[in-house]
């Protein structure tokens, strides 16, 4: 993982962050082309911390998206004509989700995969899904009645797409994380030093965290000088 992260980052950037839609987005029969022109507004996953979750992300620098468990084309007992998107015009799964990731992230640096089989969600895997999910994973109009809930009723797949992404939402993380760190009174906490840690070495580490954390700044906004603010 570490490996994966660094193909990931680039001029003085180390971290990245992790995204995911579990389950995907698709309703049952649902092409990968239907189901992403259904998301031109917003993508469809979210970021894995739980105060950042709502939070949106309109650029990135780089970013590897691995998507599995949906189908590739429209089934052909779709009935009436379809209209046509730019996303249908693509040969491989691979070539659509890459053009979707340029469409929302345009300039960055996007490695897209598309695995057609689903996550394996059978017990013992825990069953926190919504009754909304049919036993492959996709979603329904309506759930289920209580007579259809209970063991055989337990979602046995999903499909899934996760995705590691360096993108200036992170500018936000670690700036806050030095600020926090920077309020502390470090010497009160004797047993903090007792493990090695030498004032100046803590202080060296702050200074690279605020480096590290000004690496995902994009130029645009107020963050940078709001952290400017702050050191004065």
């Amino acid at each position: 993982m570490v490996h994966f992260a660094d193909s990931l980052t680039f001029s003085g950037r180390k971290v990245v962050a992790a995204w995911a839609s579990l389950p995907f987005p698709a309703f049952p029969g649902s092409s990968l082309p239907d189901i992403l022109s259904a998301h031109q507004q917003d993508v469809p996953w979210k970021l894995l911390l739980p105060s950042w979750r709502e939070q949106k992300v309109s650029c990135c620098f780089a970013q590897s998206v691995v998507l599995r468990g949906v189908r590739r084309e429209r089934p052909s007992s779709s009935l009436g004509p379809q209209p046509r998107t730019p996303l249908h015009g693509w040969e491989s799964p691979e070539e659509m989700l890459q053009h979707y990731l340029h469409t929302h992230f345009p300039g960055s640096c996007s490695t897209a995969h598309v695995l057609q089989q689903p996550c394996d969600t059978r017990p013992p895997f825990p069953q926190f899904f919504s009754p909304l999910l049919t036993r492959q994973g996709f979603l329904q109009d309506k759930a289920l009645g209580p007579s259809s809930a209970g063991p055989n009723r337990a979602v046995q797949s999903i499909p899934v797409l996760a995705a590691l992404q360096a993108s200036p939402v992170l500018h936000k993380l670690l700036s806050g994380l030095w600020r926090d760190l920077r309020a502390r009174n470090v010497r009160r906490w004797s047993s903090f030093f007792t493990a090695g840690v030498e004032q100046d070495d803590f202080q060296q580490a702050l200074e690279e965290l605020k480096t590290l954390s000004q690496c995902y700044e994009t130029g645009f906004g107020g963050d940078g000088s709001e952290d400017e603010a702050d050191s004065d």
